[in-house]
């Protein structure tokens, strides 16, 4: 059975449309997932720089932590001495 002329003209409309439809989905999805791995970049960055700054923070609370045992050792060693 062949189509009439104007069958086949919505037809090929129709098959246009439904072209057109997965291209634009396709590009919509290309950009969410352009998108979502940006925020992921971005979280990962912040992420790098909270751990850079907890890392800074224990170093420097580890130092005082010695000069402290560092400061007791002494005032034992000098109460020790003088008895």
């Amino acid at each position: 059975m062949y189509l009439s002329e104007l069958e086949e003209i919505v037809a090929i409309c129709v098959c246009v449309l439904i072209v057109i439809a997965f291209a634009v989905s396709t590009y919509k999805e290309i950009q969410n997932t352009i998108a979502e791995e940006r925020e992921k970049l971005e979280e990962k960055k912040q992420n790098e720089e909270k751990i850079k700054i907890l890392t800074d923070y224990i170093n420097s609370k580890n130092e005082l932590y010695k000069a402290l045992l560092k400061l007791r050792k002494k005032e034992t060693d000098q109460e020790s001495s003088e008895v």
